[in-house]
């Protein structure tokens, strides 16, 4: 069950902001871990089987403030046929930049002469 996780921390500088997300990534379970905010001071966590208690326990050790706002879970988004059929019959090709190039084929004759020159230094 994936699950998203807001957690309110009080950071005074990008620094800790980046230590607060370094902190939440390496949790067991963290697929994306984002901040949010006017004030960027909501830390968006998204994974499966993330314990939200413990992470912020985690964060309060390392940073000053964090209290949790939400946890809620996540529900897959949901694909239209419709819009699959219309995506097949929009394929662009591909740009000629994104190709690779052609194989050159390079044709060699060998030329016998039949009468060789006498110097053989030329």
């Amino acid at each position: 069950m994936k699950q998203k996780i807001v957690i309110k921390v009080t950071t005074c500088c990008d620094k800790c902001r980046c230590k607060a997300m370094k902190i939440a990534a390496i949790a067991d379970g963290v697929n994306s871990v984002a901040i949010e905010g006017d004030d960027k001071d909501k830390l968006v966590v998204i994974g499966e089987g993330v314990d939200a208690a413990c992470l912020t326990k985690a964060l309060r050790k390392k940073i000053n403030y964090a209290s949790i706002e939400s946890v809620e879970e996540v529900k897959p988004q949901e694909k239209k046929p419709d819009d699959d059929k219309k995506k097949d019959d929009d394929k662009k090709p591909t740009p000629h930049c994104c190709q690779p190039p052609p194989t050159r084929c390079e044709l060699v004759s060998v030329v016998y002469d039949p009468s060789p020159p006498t110097c053989t230094i030329m």
